[in-house]
């Protein structure tokens, strides 16, 4: 998420480059990476998640999981590809996109402050299909009926979901609704990107999110001091690995997306919702009811029945 979501979009995206002549690509290996991803980034969701329960604040927690992918990201890119790789070919878009980027962190990490986990993730992948619906105004692209239908489809299983009575945070419904809203201003970004390598987007968002939390970092550290300063070293530990999770998730889908078409990877990218799942059951004990286990049936049937159905689309019209 998702986060992930939003780096394939950018690998999806980018032009193709020269690759040696041993380079080939494999689809299994994309699926073995994508799911890779999805455990890295589950983790990060449930790291985060614990160490906001420890009471450290959303932005410290945010400034710390960006500062950290930022310094990794630099690490393992720059010596490979040198300090060029840290040109852009549309900044004012990688600014926008970075803004994105860090606002829908901000508004996931608040929506697993007050929600499990599974059912997070779950209103989540409403963003792609968001993307789909609005892309006719958006894009550009010609408008579609079966993008509608989906998008529909995808919000009536949200609102199985978060169904009257279902016992889940109203405070949580409503920034886990407008964290999939920004998620998708990203996915739109990162397609205003394409020109650049994605590790490019890699390296721009870490960036993005580690200045602007930094600027508000004086504001929001002198509350923050006497939490941190009570973590013990397990606390402080799984905090930055925030940032080491969140990086390594992004260059796993990065290389999962070079491996296998977006078209093969599309119905595993739901499979999060399984990591998820684990990972808040082993930490918490949360599992979803059956009522939300259709809700999220309905929303991944929901996307990967259109993601089949442009898949297909896109071959006719390559075959004619």
């Amino acid at each position: 998420m998702t986060r992930a979501q939003a780096i394939a979009r950018t690998a999806e995206a980018a032009p193709p480059r020269a690759k040696p002549a041993t380079a080939t690509p494999s689809p299994f290996a994309g699926i073995v990476l994508l799911l890779l991803s999805m455990c890295f980034l589950s983790t990060l969701d449930a790291t985060g998640k614990w160490v906001m329960a420890g009471g450290v604040s959303l932005l410290i927690l945010c400034w710390v999981r960006y500062a950290a992918h930022l310094l990794l990201a630099l690490v393992l890119i720059v010596p490979l590809r040198g300090w060029g790789i840290l040109r852009s070919r549309r900044p004012r878009e990688q600014v926008l996109r970075g803004t994105a980027m860090l606002c829908a962190t901000l508004m996931f990490f608040t929506t697993l402050h007050f929600l499990p986990q599974a059912e997070a993730t779950a209103i989540n992948f409403m963003a792609p299909l968001i993307v789909l619906a609005s892309a006719p105004w958006v894009l550009g692209e010609a408008p579609r009926l079966s993008r509608w239908i989906a998008a529909a489809i995808a919000f009536g299983g949200v609102v199985v979901i978060i169904r009257p009575g279902g016992g889940l945070d109203t405070t949580g419904v409503v920034c886990g609704l407008l964290g999939a809203c920004c998620f998708a201003a990203q996915y739109i970004a990162t397609r205003r990107v394409a020109g650049d390598d994605p590790l490019t987007s890699v390296i721009w968002s870490g960036g993005m999110g580690a200045i602007a939390l930094t600027v508000a970092l004086p504001f929001a550290l002198p509350a923050a001091l006497p939490v941190l300063h009570a973590l013990d070293l397990k606390h402080w530990l799984v905090l930055v690995s925030t940032g080491f999770t969140g990086c390594m998730g992004h260059l796993l889908q990065i290389g999962a997306y070079r491996n296998a078409s977006a078209s093969t990877l599309a119905p595993f990218a739901y499979l999060q919702i399984v990591t998820s799942t684990t990972t808040g059951w082993l930490i918490w004990g949360h599992f979803p009811d059956a009522i939300t286990w259709l809700g999220i049936a309905i929303i991944c049937s929901s996307g990967i029945g259109i993601a089949l159905l442009e898949w297909h689309g896109a071959r006719s019209a390559a075959s004619a």
